[in-house]
């Protein structure tokens, strides 16, 4: 985008943008991505791999910013859209957003439709018949790669406590092997063999 600067200001105000109001739904919003946040620095402090901070930072508050467009009322989203949209909703809220504000938001969009399980491939949209465009929607950068990784550990539902590096594996193991393997292949790129050991 000519001229577009990178939207590097508090996340908050695209959060506020599209949830204006007070509500469990932006409550849980806020409450995941920090938890995702928080992570995302744990897992980056511990690897002592060198990332951007400002992507982390603001690309963590925004991955899941489509939720609220998706239909899954168990945590207060009364859209529309099955849930597993919601990357690629975000994603187009962010570029709708950019466009609107001439600002670049394309690394957290790109974030936003890449951090679904351990990434989605064109093969698995087709195979398992999914509402997405035909199309691979893998974490490729660095910091989609430490995004994707950090939210695993937390869900939106249930006890919203962290999950056990165990527990997400065999969570994964339920989607296949291509799934748990591109999971296991994050934990080696931020060396997080020991992460349940870190305090």
């Amino acid at each position: 985008m000519e001229n577009a600067q990178t939207y590097i200001c508090d996340p908050m105000k695209v959060i506020l943008h599209f949830y204006p109001d007070d509500s469990p739904l932006r409550e849980l919003l806020i409450r995941h991505s920090t938890q995702v946040r928080n992570k995302a620095f744990e897992i980056l402090r511990h690897s002592g791999v060198q990332l951007d901070r400002t992507i982390i930072e603001s690309g963590t508050m925004l991955h899941d910013i489509g939720i609220g467009r998706c239909h899954a009322p168990g945590i207060f989203c009364h859209g529309t859209s099955p849930y597993i949209m919601h990357g690629t909703l975000g994603a187009a809220m962010l570029r709708s957003f950019a466009a609107e504000h001439n600002c670049d938001l394309e690394p957290f969009a790109r974030i936003a439709e890449r951090h679904t399980g351990s990434g989605l491939t064109a093969q698995e949209i087709r195979r398992q018949n999914l509402p997405l465009p035909e199309q691979d929607f893998l974490p490729e950068t660095p910091e989609e790669k430490l995004i994707c990784l950090a939210d695993k550990f937390y869900s939106k539902s249930g006890d919203l406590q962290e999950k056990s590096l165990a527990g997400i594996r065999r969570s994964m193991a339920k989607f296949g092997e291509d799934p748990l393997r591109r999971f296991d292949d994050l934990c080696c790129f931020f060396h997080i063999s020991t992460l349940e050991n870190m305090q």
